[in-house]
C-alpha cells in the first residue's frame, strides 16, 4: 500500500496549487467539476470547502488548518479539506454512539433493506463517484469505474447479511439449550488510503452498518470526494442520522480514532509506517484492529507460460494505476529460457499511453503528488547507482497540454535483490525484473522477502503451479492470474509483514471483525409447565 497514506507530519496548504478555479483543467475536467460541486452536498471540485458529515448533515468545519486537493495532472485547485477539530471528531464520535443504541437493534431485515438500495444508488451514480477519482486521484475513467466496481461488490454481498448472522443451537442436555447470536460491537472506525478512494471505504461502509455497529469514517485527505458521494448516497438510501460519520485530517484525527475509549475496532489500508502506529496505539486502548500495509508482488514467468497472456499481464498488473495499487505487480522473476522474453516485455511498454485520465486512450494517469513523484524518480535512479540497468526509463516524460502534472511513465528496471529498487515498495509505474535458473531458486527469492500480500506465476503445467501453490509463502496466489485479489464472497488474506491483524477484511472474516459471539444457555425443564387448560373466568390479580 501507498507508504505514506497517512502522514506523520500534517501537509498544509501547497503554494504550488492554482488557485484560480480550475484554470488549468481542459474543458472536459472543468465541465466534471462544475457538475459534481453543483450536484454533491459535502464534496467540492471548484475550490470549495470539503465538509465533514456529522448526524446526517454536512457541516462546515471550524478548522484553523486545511489541506488543498488539487489535481495531480494539473495541479489545480479542487478543494480543501479541514484538520478536523477534536470538538468535531467528539462530536461524530458522540452521534455514533447515540444512534448505535437504536441501530444495533433494528433488524437484520431493515440493515439489508438498506445496502440493497445503497448498491443501487452506487450503479445509478458510478460516473459522478468515478469522475471524482479521475480529477482528485488520476486514475483514468476507466480505472476509477474498475475502483468502485470491486467496493460495490463487497456492498452486494453484503445483502446476504440475515444468513451471514445465523447463529448456532443446540440441545446441550435434556431440555437445556446453548444458542450463539453475533452482535455488533459499537463504534467502528475506518482510515481508508488515497489510492482506491470508493473501494477502501466501501470495504468497510456496507459490512460494519449491515452487522448493526455504527461507522466513522476518515477518507484520505488527497482525495476525499468519493468518500463524500458514498456518504450522501447511504443517506438517500435510508441509514438513519448518525449511524455513519465522515470527518478529515491527518495525524491528529487517526490518533484522536486510535485513542477514543467509544471506538471499538479501527480498519485501515495504507502504507507500512502509519499502519503499524495505528495498529500499536489501537491496540494499547483494546481495539480491534486489521491494517493492510505495504507490498511486494512477484510474478514468476515460467519458460512454458503462454508468452502473449503472461507480457500482457505484467503490462497492466505493473503500470495500471500507474502502479499505485497495493496488489500490483512490482517484480517479475524470468526463470531460465523466459528472460528471453525481456525485449518483447519492454517494447510492449513503450506503447503505453500516459495521459490526464479523462483524454481518450489513456492508460495511466499521473502518479498522486509532486512528492510521490520525486520518491518514484529517487528509487528508480537508485538502481542505476547500485549498478542496475533501467532497460525503460519513464522519468521525465511529457505530457502535451499538461507541463504541471505528477508523470511518470513505464519504468522497467534490471536489478537484483540486495538494491534498494526491490528491497522498498516504489508505488509507481516501475517494474523490477529479475532473474532465475529454476522454480526453486524463484520460490526462494519470494519467501525471502518480508511482504506477503500477492503473487503470481504463468505456467501450462499443472504440477509446476501446485509446487508454486504449496511452497510459495504468500497469502493471495493467482496462476495464470496477476492480480489475485479475492471476490468478497472470499476474505482478503494477504500475509507476513503485509498485514497486521488477526481478522481480515471483507467476506466471512468480515463478519468476523465486526461482531462479536454472545452465547446463552437456557434451562427450560418440560416438567415446570403446569396445566393444559385455558382459562376462560375473569382474572383476580395483576
Amino acid at each position: 500500500m501507498p507508504p505514506s497514506v497517512v502522514r506523520i507530519n500534517a501537509i498544509r496548504s501547497r503554494s504550488f496549487a492554482s488557485h484560480a478555479p480550475l484554470a488549468g483543467l481542459s474543458t472536459t475536467a472543468r465541465s466534471k467539476a462544475e457538475q459534481l460541486s453543483a450536484e454533491w452536498k459535502g464534496t467540492s471540485a471548484t475550490g470549495g470547502n470539503t465538509k465533514n458529515f456529522i448526524g446526517g448533515e454536512f457541516v462546515e468545519s471550524k478548522a484553523s488548518e486545511w489541506i488543498d486537493v488539487v489535481d495531480p495532472a494539473t495541479q489545480t485547485l479542487l478543494t480543501r479539506v479541514p484538520e478536523t477539530t477534536s470538538a468535531e471528531f467528539e462530536q461524530a464520535v458522540s452521534v455514533a454512539s447515540h444512534a448505535f443504541k437504536s441501530w444495533s437493534r433494528s433488524s437484520v431485515l431493515t440493515r439489508q433493506r438498506f445496502v440493497l438500495e445503497l448498491q443501487n444508488l452506487l450503479r445509478k451514480h458510478s460516473s459522478s463517484i468515478a469522475d471524482s477519482i479521475v480529477l482528485e486521484q488520476g486514475k483514468t475513467y476507466a480505472d476509477a469505474q474498475g475502483d468502485l466496481l470491486r467496493g460495490l461488490q463487497v456492498a452486494e454481498t453484503a445483502t446476504g447479511i440475515p444468513t451471514a448472522l445465523l447463529g448456532n443451537q443446540l440441545e446441550v442436555s435434556k431440555d437445556m439449550d446453548t444458542y450463539t447470536r453475533r452482535l455488533p460491537l459499537g463504534v467502528c472506525a475506518s482510515v481508508a488510503p488515497f489510492n482506491f478512494p470508493a473501494m477502501i471505504p466501501l470495504w468497510t461502509i456496507p459490512m460494519a452498518i449491515a452487522t448493526g455497529n455504527t461507522l466513522v469514517l476518515k477518507p484520505s485527505e488527497r482525495d476525499p470526494g468519493a468518500a463524500m458521494i458514498i456518504a450522501e448516497l447511504c443517506q438517500k438510501a435510508g441509514l438513519p442520522d448518525g449511524v455513519l460519520n465522515v470527518v478529515h485530517g491527518t495525524v491528529p484525527t487517526v490518533n484522536a480514532i486510535c485513542d477514543h475509549p467509544s471506538i471499538k475496532a479501527i480498519s485501515f489500508v495504507g502504507g507500512d509506517r502509519a499502519g503499524k502506529h495505528i495498529y500499536e496505539r489501537g491496540r494499547k486502548t483494546g481495539k480491534r484492529v486489521q491494517a493492510n500495509l505495504g507490498a511486494k508482488n512477484h510474478a514468476v514467468v515460467m519458460p512454458d507460460a503462454n508468452k502473449n497472456h503472461t507480457l500482457n499481464s505484467l503490462i497492466g498488473a505493473a503500470f495500471g494505476a500507474a502502479g499505485q495499487r497495493c496488489m500490483a505487480i512490482s517484480v517479475a522473476v524470468l526463470v531460465g529460457s523466459a528472460q528471453s522474453w525481456l525485449p518483447e516485455l519492454i517494447e510492449r511498454a513503450k506503447k503505453l499511453k500516459v495521459n490526464q485520465g479523462f483524454e481518450a486512450g489513456t492508460d495511466l494517469g499521473p502518479v498522486i503528488s509532486p512528492a510521490a513523484k520525486k520518491r518514484v524518480n529517487s528509487l528508480i535512479a537508485s538502481a542505476e547507482e547500485e549498478g542496475g540497468k533501467i532497460l525503460l526509463d519513464g522519468r521525465g516524460i511529457e505530457v502535451p497540454g499538461y507541463p504541471h502534472g505528477n508523470w511518470v511513465g513505464a519504468t522497467i528496471i534490471e536489478a537484483t535483490t540486495n538494491m534498494r529498487c526491490y528491497r522498498e515498495e516504489i508505488f509507481g509505474p516501475a517494474l523490477v525484473v529479475i532473474t532465475a535458473d529454476t522454480l526453486d531458486e524463484a520460490l526462494s527469492i519470494i519467501n525471502a522477502n518480508p511482504y506477503g500480500n500477492g503473487t503470481a506465476i504463468f505456467t501450462q503445467s499443472g504440477a509446476t503451479a501446485r509446487k508454486f501453490e504449496n511452497e510459495v509463502e504468500v497469502g493471495q496466489v493467482g496462476i495464470n492470474v496477476p492480480i489475485p485479489v479475492p471476490l468478497p464472497m472470499f476474505s482478503w488474506s494477504g500475509n507476513k509483514a503485509s498485514f497486521l491483524g488477526d481478522i481480515p477484511f471483507y467476506g466471512r472474516n468480515g463478519i468476523d471483525f465486526y461482531t462479536q459471539n454472545k452465547t446463552t444457555t437456557a434451562l427450560w425443564k418440560a416438567e415446570d409447565a403446569i396445566g393444559s387448560k385455558a382459562s376462560v373466568d375473569m382474572p383476580t390479580h395483576h
